[in-house]
């Protein structure tokens, strides 16, 4: 539980579909900012965005989730699916059965995640060319 006195559902917090304005959204002066960088940093680490990618298409047990995410360590696995549920961009069901089945989903905010991150990978994707010639003339023909 946080000690932030301002309620989530306070009128500052709420702007109006489709404003963008980055520079007010991401100033001190604006109280959600805080809340906005908590949620792109946990958007924009290592792992969540590939928890999201593999949750958007349907629900996965934790062990298919680990073998499908090369290099993730059981520990990260479980802080990140914690987070994300915590953020409600991810939901957790346990069945009671023997031995214990667990699925994680993404919710429907999770998965509306997934369609800019989806249109962030096209980017990648189309400008993976230019990205490693501007980063050979960086690195100069030294590196």
């Amino acid at each position: 539980m946080t000690s932030d006195p301002t309620p989530a559902h306070d009128a500052a917090f709420i702007r109006p579909h489709g404003e963008h304005d980055g520079a007010q959204m991401c100033s001190t002066d604006n109280p959600a900012s805080r809340v906005i960088r908590e949620v792109l940093a946990r958007v924009g680490d290592k792992w969540s965005l590939l928890v999201i990618g593999l949750l958007h298409d349907g629900p996965r047990r934790f062990t298919a989730i680990q073998r499908s995410i090369d290099g993730i360590s059981h520990r990260m696995l479980t802080q990140t699916l914690r987070s994300l549920e915590r953020d409600g961009l991810v939901s957790r069901k346990s069945y009671d059965e023997i031995p214990p089945r667990v699925e994680y989903a993404a919710t429907p905010l999770g998965r509306s995640l997934s369609e800019p991150v989806i249109t962030l990978v096209g980017w990648a994707a189309d400008n993976q060319r230019a990205i490693l010639d501007a980063r050979a003339t960086y690195d100069g023909p030294d590196v």
